[in-house]
């Protein structure tokens, strides 16, 4: 009776834990939109200052993992996951980063809210997640308050036909990642180093684009007081976001992991039209109110998680 009462106030600590760095990351992961959607109308180039923060966050990362440096590694499993991952972690930030001047941090925002039912699936069929009923329910309702966002932005106009359906790659993206990150987790590497190479793949990855798409524009960045300051505001944000973003992962999973993107929709919807200024969408109380039932009924039904990321559980520490 004793180990059962250990064991259920360790599931309901680890449950507090993951619960916290869901809305910590998906709130930051709506935050570097708004800081995204601020740099572009500075007119600073975009592809750059992302690619620059990115490799700034990573840094700020291994300054962090110092301390364990003993026990680093960079052999060709660690190198290929900081590639892979980093490139699918580049690749919707990097469509978030051009598209949020044609159609807004809000409608990039609600496109977050999709990438949950992709991992789920892709979970399920993987055997990664057993199909259980209240997760199901979870994920349903975070997805119908996601489509009744969609659909109110829609209704009022979501801007160009070919960057809104652009938008609509960045869930399978996501998902991949997601689904990628657990299957290859290599084992015993800390995890802050392993999170800052990840950046540090996902910088590379934008660096041929940058140089190709914005030639001569890195100087820009540090031009002005205002460049300086939008730069360090979204290393800020960015070293926070991923240092919680694969602790998540290892607490709780791929499909756990992707419901950061209804808080995110959610929250990004709220900053894009309070902050921002966009037009506030109809039904934005009735979709917020889907996106928290749904977090709270997943919630529930994480006290039982699903496989955390192989090997990361035992080897992979903070």
């Amino acid at each position: 009776m004793t180990n059962a009462l250990v064991g259920h106030k360790r599931r309901d600590r680890r449950g507090l834990k993951a619960l916290g760095c869901l809305l910590l990351v998906g709130t930051l992961l709506a935050m570097s939109l708004t800081v995204a959607k601020f740099a572009d109308a500075a007119a600073l180039p975009r592809l750059t200052f992302l690619m620059v923060a990115l490799a700034s966050a990573s840094g700020c990362l291994l300054l962090i993992a110092l301390p364990r440096r003993g026990e680093w590694r960079l052999d060709r499993r660690v190198l290929e996951y900081a590639a892979v991952a980093g490139s699918l972690l580049a690749l919707p930030n990097a469509l978030g980063f051009l598209a949020v001047r044609h159609v807004g941090a809000g409608f990039i925002s609600l496109s977050f809210a999709f990438p949950i039912l992709v991992t789920w699936l892709l979970a399920v069929l993987l055997r990664l997640e057993p199909l259980r009923g209240d997760r199901l329910v979870g994920v349903l309702l975070g997805l119908s308050g996601g489509i009744v966002l969609a659909l109110s932005k829609a209704g009022t106009g979501g801007g160009p036909l070919g960057w809104s359906l652009l938008v609509l790659l960045m869930p399978l993206a996501l998902a991949l990642g997601n689904i990628y990150r657990t299957l290859r987790w290599p084992a015993d590497v800390p995890l802050v180093y392993l999170t800052a190479l990840v950046l540090a793949g996902a910088a590379l990855t934008l660096l041929p684009f940058s140089l190709a798409m914005e030639p001569g524009r890195l100087g820009e960045l540090f031009a002005s007081p205002a460049g300086l300051g939008l730069l360090g505001l979204e290393v800020a944000v960015f070293t926070v976001l991923y240092r919680f973003f694969f602790i998540l992962q290892r607490l709780a999973g791929p499909v756990y992991l992707s419901q950061i993107g209804t808080v995110a929709a959610t929250v990004g919807t709220a900053v894009a039209v309070l902050v921002l200024g966009e037009p506030t969408p109809p039904n934005l109380a009735l979709a917020a109110g889907l996106v928290v039932a749904g977090t709270l009924i997943f919630q529930r039904g994480a006290a039982r998680p699903a496989r955390p990321a192989p090997q990361a559980s035992c080897c992979a520490r903070p």
